[in-house]
Formats: C-alpha cells, sequence, structure tokens
C-alpha cells in the first residue's frame, strides 16, 4: 500500500491562505483525526483543527475528495488555512506525527496522477511546463499540451498502427487461405498519409526555443556600442560600459520578454584577430561560440564583416564621429534612444515567426526524438515488401509512440521529469 503524503501546495508564506494537500489510503482517517466528523465529499466545511493534545491549531476550510475522482487517483484532503507561518508549521508537524504520513517530495502528486492513469507523460510534461511559464506565449503552448493536444493526436495515429498492424498479421496467419489474398491495395498510401502527418509535426518550432526564449547575440568588435545596446533591450545595467576596449570579457546573458515574447539577449567580447591578453582571448573564442549558435546576431562592426544571417546594425547614431552604413536594417542609438523602437518590434515580430504559434503544442527534445523514431519506422515499413519486416517496423514505431506517453519509459526519466515540479504538486 502507497504512502499518504502531505505538502504545502499553495506559495510560500506569509500569504492569506495556504493549502495544505493530503493524497493517499491515510486521508481519511488524517483528515478526522484534525477535523472530527467528516464533512461530505467535495463539499467544503469551516472547522476547527485541533492537535494530537485537542489544542486548536487554526480555524480552515476543509475538503474531503474520496478517490478514485481526484487529481492523483488516491483519496484527497485539502485544508484551506490561514497563510501565516506559524499555522502551516503547526499543521505540518501535527500531520508528520501521525502514523504511515509523510511529507511529499518534488512533483510526487503529480507522479501518483501519472501512474494511476490520471495524466500521460506528454500531459505531465505539459504541466511542468506550465508551471514554468512567464511569458503568455509559453503559457499558451503549455497549457495546450497539459490539456492532451499532443496526447490525443499521438493516440489516433496509434490507432491506425494498430489497424495497419492487424492487417499485416492477418496475411502472416491467414495468408494461405483464400479469403485473404494480401495488404489492402490501399496499404502503403495509408502508411505514407501518416508518415506524412508525423513529419508535419517534427517540422514544427520546438519547445525549447519558446522555454529558453530567442537567443540574440549582439557582435562586433571592442568598443562598438555593444554593452550599451545590450543594457537597453535588457532594461538593466547588466553590462559595464566604459571607453577602455576588452571591457567586456564573457558573454553575458539576460532573459526578458518584450511584448510576451520570450528573449535570451547575449552580450560579447569584442571580436578582434589577436589580443595579448589571455583571459580577453577566451572571451573573444566564447563569443564566436555565442554567434554560431545564435538564433539571430546583431552585428554591430564594419558593414559586411559579420555572419551571411546577421542584422547590420548601424549603432551609435548620436556620435558626432559617427559613419553610417550604406545598407543596415536599424540605424539606432542606445544614448537618445532614436531608433530603438523599430528595432524591438522587428525583434518581437521575428521571433514570433520562428517560435510555435500560440497555443500550438509544441515538441520537446524527448519527445521530438521518439516521433523521430517513428516517422523513419513507418517510413521503413512502406519499403519493406517481406510482411514480417513491415510488422517489425510498425511494432517499433508502436513502441516510440508509447514510450512518448510513458507507457514505457525508465526510472531515471521519471525522476529527472518530476524533480523538475514544486513539493506540492
Amino acid at each position: 500500500m502507497p504512502d499518504t503524503i502531505f505538502a504545502l501546495s499553495s506559495g510560500p508564506p506569509p500569504a492569506a491562505i495556504a493549502i495544505v494537500r493530503i493524497s493517499g489510503p491515510a486521508a481519511l482517517a488524517s483528515l478526522e483525526q484534525l477535523s472530527g466528523p467528516l464533512p461530505a465529499a467535495r463539499l467544503a466545511s469551516y472547522r476547527t483543527l485541533r492537535g494530537e493534545d485537542g489544542e486548536p491549531l487554526d480555524r480552515a476550510l476543509i475538503l474531503w475528495l474520496p478517490g478514485p475522482k481526484t487529481s492523483t487517483g488516491e483519496d484527497m484532503a485539502e485544508l484551506h488555512l490561514h497563510g501565516g507561518r506559524a499555522v502551516i508549521a503547526a499543521i505540518e508537524s501535527a500531520l508528520a506525527a501521525m502514523p504511515k504520513l509523510r511529507r511529499a517530495t518534488s512533483g510526487e502528486f503529480t507522479r501518483r496522477a501519472f501512474v494511476n492513469g490520471k495524466i500521460d507523460l506528454a500531459e505531465a510534461e505539459g504541466l511542468a511546463d506550465l508551471l514554468a511559464a512567464e511569458t503568455e506565449l509559453q503559457r499558451r503552448s503549455a497549457q495546450a499540451m497539459a490539456g492532451g493536444a499532443l496526447s490525443g493526436v499521438v493516440e489516433h495515429w496509434r490507432e491506425r498502427l494498430l489497424m495497419a498492424s492487424a492487417a499485416v498479421e492477418a496475411v502472416l496467419d491467414f495468408g494461405d487461405e483464400d479469403d485473404v489474398a494480401g495488404l489492402p491495395p490501399d496499404f502503403s498510401e495509408r502508411l505514407e498519409a501518416l508518415r506524412a502527418e508525423l513529419a508535419e509535426w517534427l517540422a514544427r518550432p520546438r519547445a525549447e526555443l519558446l522555454r529558453e526564449g530567442f537567443r540574440v547575440v549582439l557582435a562586433g568588435p571592442p568598443n562598438s556600442g555593444k554593452s550599451t545596446l545590450f543594457n537597453v533591450l535588457v532594461e538593466s545595467e547588466a553590462a559595464i560600459t566604459a571607453p577602455v576596449p576588452g571591457t567586456t570579457r564573457d558573454v553575458l546573458t539576460r532573459a526578458v520578454a518584450i511584448v510576451g515574447v520570450p528573449f535570451l539577449f547575449h552580450d560579447t567580447a569584442g571580436l578582434r584577430e589577436a589580443t595579448d591578453d589571455a583571459i580577453e582571448a577566451i572571451g573573444v573564442e566564447r563569443a564566436h561560440s555565442a554567434v554560431a549558435n545564435a538564433d539571430l546576431v546583431l552585428w554591430l562592426g564594419p558593414e559586411g564583416e559579420g555572419t551571411a544571417e546577421a542584422w547590420e546594425i548601424a549603432p551609435q547614431s548620436d556620435r558626432h564621429d559617427y559613419r553610417a552604413k550604406h545598407e543596415f536594417r536599424h540605424e539606432v542609438s542606445a544614448v537618445t534612444g532614436a531608433g530603438l523602437e523599430g528595432l524591438r518590434k522587428d525583434l518581437v515580430e521575428t521571433a514570433r515567426l520562428a517560435m510555435p504559434r500560440p497555443g500550438d503544442a509544441a515538441l520537446s527534445e524527448r519527445q521530438h526524438h521518439l516521433l523521430g523514431q517513428a516517422e523513419q519506422f513507418i517510413a521503413g515499413a512502406s519499403a519493406q515488401a517481406d510482411p514480417l519486416l513491415v510488422a517489425e517496423h510498425l511494432r517499433l514505431a508502436r513502441v516510440a509512440f508509447d514510450a512518448l506517453l510513458g507507457r514505457t519509459t525508465t526510472e531515471d526519466m521519471f525522476d529527472a521529469l518530476f524533480g523538475r515540479f514544486c513539493i506540492g504538486k
């Protein structure tokens, strides 16, 4: 029999209200011990909660939620307390002293929901992203995943694979009988249609871009205005600015949201051919690496010396010795603010095109890998003439779908995923 777990599921105290959740077979007994006679199921009741010595701990709303129709699939109880630290500590101490109760670990409530079939692994990953969402784009994509947008599609694909596998098995088992002549004439076309649907999902922007932010690297030679522009874009004095060449010696990173779009801006060391400073040389090397891994580079150096896809930025337009570029994407001054609004708007529009559309489910690296495997196996099945090989390719595709939904996944993977959650979720 599983342990009964409890945890504070609301924000850190002090707060107006604190919610403590209890889940497991001893939830009923623990609630009765604290509050006395059991309230009606799923009906909030106002009770005095008492410790083992009978002393009142708090006046609170309590909820009794019998399983399996709960978020974890187990018996549950909720205590809606006053949100002071001392009140929460007293209730947690009383619960910890009860037999068969223990404090929950990170993500344990959600893990039990998964184990009890209330959610699948793709939905759990979406829920983790939803809890971590900081922008509207992140929230809407994570909400789609947590609501089963991907899971429903994968289940439909899996059903189609099962039907295809059944047709192959019929040929293998009864191919020598008159009423089973061979595979249906449209068998290959149906597999190709399924493969094409998977390919369309694989071509979508990935969840990592949405989660981590659109990576914008400011690059150029020393004293080209990178750090000053960086500070303005991230709205913080994050980078030290000075007229001395080589002031920036490492890649400085800041995450910000502009009009609800997540960005990850990188200020880099000034790029130059040679330097006698060993530390600066390391910074230059890291700057080159940041440029290579960027989603977008803003080139503030001499015209034409940036990477092929970099935006030519004409910086420091306020300076008396300013020399404009012949062709530039934006002309800006981080000092006067000239041109900055147009740059921000262009950045937002470009990032939005590269990211999942609002409300679209986006694949994580794990999901993308497994879906890619399934797509390859389905393509392989279409290319085979031997029914035995066709059947094996279809089986492997189903295995990939099952792993995506968490039906065949290692404990290490579960530990990594549910460890992303807070203690009370």
